[in-house]
């Protein structure tokens, strides 16, 4: 079932949802199981599941010379969604990105995915490689998240990439795009950020969720300034609790997300980092009640596999 579907139906309900990472290489399936047992019990409709590109490794060889290596670390989304569908009954949610694709490659994994009655994709341009200062799409890709989003709802149309094709079936995809409330780290202002997300909802994109975010004025300031400019599709706010003071550095660094003063202080003088994650599940729990007291259609949680937090705040919230 689409995710505008699971909303629909839920008749004003805040749902539940949750985010994974694919197992290292060389780790079974059993620890997303693991990660997924204990919140089942709050019915998730749907569970996205990360992809995470290739990355480069360089090797030095005996004449002196550099070979690189490509490297993927996690690999196995598509086989992921195919055994949580499967094992739960719930739909499951790949990630598409932009880097380490050709429009090609594009296309064969969205027929796979068709293939194996998956119905929702999130399409994302992903970042640069670690080797990299900035993003570069390969030759015969896709640079904006915008172009993927018109290459999968082109494939909704029974638009192949080879104009030859004959009796082509159409796929149906609900499509899925990210939001920034606090703008894209490469953006120049929050109003040229709308504007491009406009553009994505434009080319197809069916909802919206957001990167995390600590503030709830600053999620709500967000949806306003997208209603304003007629995006009118649903908006599910991302949460992420803090567990560690390593991550008062880590967020702002990597995520470009400012962390509110009280939060930063209550995080400093705690003692250790379980005194850290208590507070980070409490500051989430009352982020979640506000946001479910505003109507909030769906409640994201990103728990990369990691359960315990996101339980305890979801057994007091929903």
């Amino acid at each position: 079932m689409k995710v505008t579907e699971h909303i629909k139906n839920a008749n004003g309900k805040t749902l539940f949802s949750f985010e994974i990472l694919p197992p290292l290489k060389g780790q079974n399936i059993q620890s997303i199981f693991d990660g997924i047992d204990p919140l089942m019990e709050f019915n998730p409709p749907f569970i996205d599941v990360t992809y995470h590109r290739e990355e480069y490794e360089y090797k030095e060889l005996p004449n002196g010379l550099l070979q690189k290596k490509i490297v993927k670390k996690r690999p196995g989304t598509v086989g992921i969604c195919a055994a949580i569908q499967n094992k739960y009954q719930v739909d499951a949610i790949p990630h598409i990105l932009c880097g380490g694709f050709t429009k090609e490659d594009t296309e064969n994994f969205l027929i796979d995915l068709d293939f194996l009655g998956i119905d929702n994709v999130v399409a994302l341009r992903g970042d640069a490689v670690k080797s990299e200062i900035y993003f570069k799409p390969e030759k015969e890709g896709h640079r904006y998240a915008s172009e993927l989003v018109e290459q999968i709802a082109n494939l909704n149309k029974s638009v192949y990439l080879d104009e030859d094709l004959k009796n082509t079936t159409a796929t149906d995809f609900c499509i899925g795009v990210a939001g920034y409330p606090e703008k894209h780290m490469e953006a120049p202002s929050m109003d040229s950020d709308i504007h491009f997300l406009k553009q994505k909802i434009k080319n197809g994109a069916d909802y919206i969720i957001t990167q995390m975010f600590f503030d709830n004025q600053k999620f709500f300031d967000f949806v306003s300034k997208c209603r304003a400019e007629g995006i009118t599709v649903p908006i599910i706010p991302g949460l992420k609790p803090i567990a560690t003071k390593k991550q008062l550095n880590l967020i702002p660094h990597r995520f470009k997300v400012d962390l509110p003063d009280c939060l930063i202080m209550e995080v400093v003088k705690a003692k250790d980092d379980e005194g850290v994650k208590q507070i980070g599940i409490e500051w989430s729990i009352e982020q979640s009640k506000q946001l479910i007291a505003a109507g909030t259609p769906v409640l994201h949680y990103y728990s990369m596999g990691k359960a315990e937090n996101i339980k305890r705040i979801a057994s007091a919230v929903f």
